[in-house]
């Protein structure tokens, strides 16, 4: 299984259009060493198979131009390599791409029942694609099934589903309590090599359980939006807290950092990086921290092989 990270910046990217921190305002100067990185998305391919696309961010038209294997197969005017979507949540960042994906084929989704329900009801998704060329909703399983592609056959991969507690998309709710279902952890399986891949870019608490779950994966995509939980009061950007927003920040005794550096996991990555979050400047001491626990601050064009 190939797996490439398309995107690896929280809502709005890095730098953000309308911030002028010093995050975004260094790295537009080139005073401070990051990479820009565009909204949170991950492509996935088994050999033999198409790719499936984790989350459709609203970058996702320049994110399909930037890796030559997900344009148009040879031979056509038109046409897609891809397979389907999975979608962790129903947030904006992770959602307003099927929109964009209006123009390819009926794509199956697959989603869980709160976060259908909330782009149905909330962005009257299947009404307006159905316009186009609509989509088929797929609902996977807690446990692990066949991810098949669009006419069903099998792609050598299996995925399971395990709902935890997520916040709501604004569009849905104000309030700032978590709901279950409202986001997923992704474990996608090749069933050849036995490699397994934990995605989980919306993370509120990283408990023990989801620390279990994690224990057989190869390669580790986590929630990386904020490293303190003051962060947003702390850079003038506003006045929720990480927990507010359903995000366990990285640093910190009981970070996640913390919580996730004795898992035996040849690579663990951070993914959904906010544009406030200092462990993006490459000669940060925060950089340094992640770095020196063994755990990588994902950039998009990262490519991994499980």
């Amino acid at each position: 299984m190939k797996v490439r990270l398309l995107g690896t910046a929280a809502g709005g990217g890095f730098p953000q259009w309308n911030c002028a921190c010093a995050n975004c305002s260094g790295v537009r100067s080139g005073t401070r060493r990051a990479r820009r990185r565009s909204q949170s998305s991950v492509a996935v391919h088994s050999e033999g198979a198409g790719w499936f696309l984790l989350n459709a961010s609203p970058d996702v038209r320049s994110q399909l131009e930037s890796c030559a294997a997900l344009g148009p197969p040879p031979g056509g005017v038109r046409g897609t390599s891809l397979e389907g979507v999975l979608l962790s949540n129903a947030d904006l960042d992770h959602t307003l791409g099927l929109f964009i994906l209006r123009e390819g084929p009926r794509l199956p989704v697959h989603a869980s029942g709160p976060v259908r329900r909330a782009l149905v009801e909330g962005l009257r998704l299947t009404p307006v694609l159905e316009a186009y060329s609509g989509l088929e909703w797929r609902e996977p399983s807690e446990e692990f099934a066949p991810l098949l592609t669009r006419d069903r056959k099998s792609t050598g991969l299996s995925v399971a589903f395990l709902p935890i507690p997520g916040k709501p998309p604004r569009y849905r709710s104000t309030l700032s309590r978590l709901a279950p279902g409202e986001s997923v952890v992704m474990r996608i399986r090749d069933e050849r090599t036995g490699g397994e891949l934990v995605y989980a870019p919306g993370v509120a608490h990283v408990d023990d359980q989801l620390l279990e779950w994690c224990r057989e994966a190869s390669l580790l995509l986590l929630d990386g939006t904020f490293f303190t939980e003051d962060e947003m009061s702390r850079t003038g950007t506003g006045t929720f807290t990480a927990g507010q927003m359903g995000h366990h920040p990285v640093g910190g005794p009981g970070g996640s950092l913390e919580r996730i550096q004795p898992l035996p996991i040849r690579h663990k990555v951070y993914v959904h990086i906010n544009n406030t979050n200092p462990m993006l400047f490459e000669n940060s001491l925060e950089h340094a921290q992640v770095r020196q626990a063994g755990v990588e601050v994902g950039w998009d064009g990262m490519e991994f092989t499980v």
